[in-house]
């Protein structure tokens, strides 16, 4: 199945729920206040956020008034220039230097199966760059057996410690592993700590690990967001923005919620570029974000 069509059927729920919607109320072309109102809940339903959907009725009110414009593609293209600008693609460095990139968010986020996915599309792309992973959420047992079974399938190699290690020792070996064979490093890190540790000042740990081995930190700090998670992913966004300097996002899920608007609130209100979205289980099921793609998955006909 080609991508769009695996977007377009993971974005089913958000379409019904959003645009679905929208569609019998923009049937009429006159907004008044009424029109105005049902669309704004329709947007924060779907977790556009409240400011964010205020805007873009304003916006819609505004094109439409005196005009012969269809509403549903001036809606699109508002959407559209909503998300402009939050893409852009993973960056890999091209100087003989490893790249490090690491990979943070909560448990149940799918960090690790995201990081089997982006490796898998690595593998695929430049069949012969190495690959390593590092273990580095050493606090759950399960977390690392995971990793290293998708090692194998993606052909990795996998850095790890003894359960309960410190996770700063297992990525400072996996630094000095990479150093040697180049490539790109995955830091697969621990969503939260069973333990005394607080877990942003260990993520901190690590990043300065990185820069102790490399004299420069990571070259993609990427949070994992479930977009089921809805306007409290961007609580998560947050708090990991402050503790590490986030380059990029992952959106995960989104073939499980009706909530994939919340991708409209996350691009305005962090301002940070979404590197991937998900859709589903398999690798092909990943894959970098578009703004055009996206909305017009959300637009189509089913």
């Amino acid at each position: 199945m080609a991508w769009f069509d695996r977007l377009k059927k993971g974005l089913a729920k958000t379409r019904t729920q959003l645009t679905d919607s929208m569609a019998q109320i923009l049937r009429n072309r006159t907004l008044g206040p009424e029109q105005m109102e049902e669309l704004e809940e329709i947007l924060i339903t779907a977790d556009v956020g409240a400011q964010t959907a205020v805007g873009i009725v304003e916006q819609l009110a505004d094109r439409l008034r005196g005009s012969k414009e269809e509403p549903e593609e001036v809606l699109r293209e508002l959407m559209r220039s909503r998300l402009t600008g939050c893409e852009r693609p993973l960056h890999l460095r091209s100087d003989g230097q490893p790249t490090v990139l690491f990979v943070a968010g909560v448990n149940g986020a799918g960090k690790t199966t995201t990081i089997a996915k982006m490796a898998s599309h690595l593998r695929t792309a430049n069949p012969d760059t190495p690959i390593t992973f590092a273990a580095a959420d050493t606090f759950r047992a399960a977390a690392v057996e995971q990793l290293g079974v998708w090692a194998e399938r993606v052909g990795a190699d996998l850095i790890k410690h003894a359960a309960g290690s410190d996770p700063s020792a297992v990525v400072f070996d996996a630094v000095e592993h990479v150093r040697k064979t180049g490539g790109v490093l995955f830091i697969d890190t621990a969503g939260r700590l069973q333990t005394k540790h607080n877990l942003m000042e260990e993520l901190k740990k690590i990043e300065r690990t990185v820069v102790k081995k490399l004299g420069r930190g990571s070259d993609e700090r990427l949070l994992v967001l479930d977009a089921t998670t809805g306007q409290n992913g961007l609580l998560q966004a947050e708090r990991f923005h402050a503790a590490i300097d986030l380059t990029g996002l992952v959106l995960t899920k989104l073939d499980s919620s009706a909530k994939g608007g919340g991708i409209f609130a996350i691009c305005e209100s962090l301002e940070l570029p979404i590197l991937y979205v998900g859709v589903g289980e398999t690798a092909d099921d990943l894959h970098a974000f578009s703004a055009n793609e996206f909305v017009d998955a959300l637009f189509v006909q089913n």
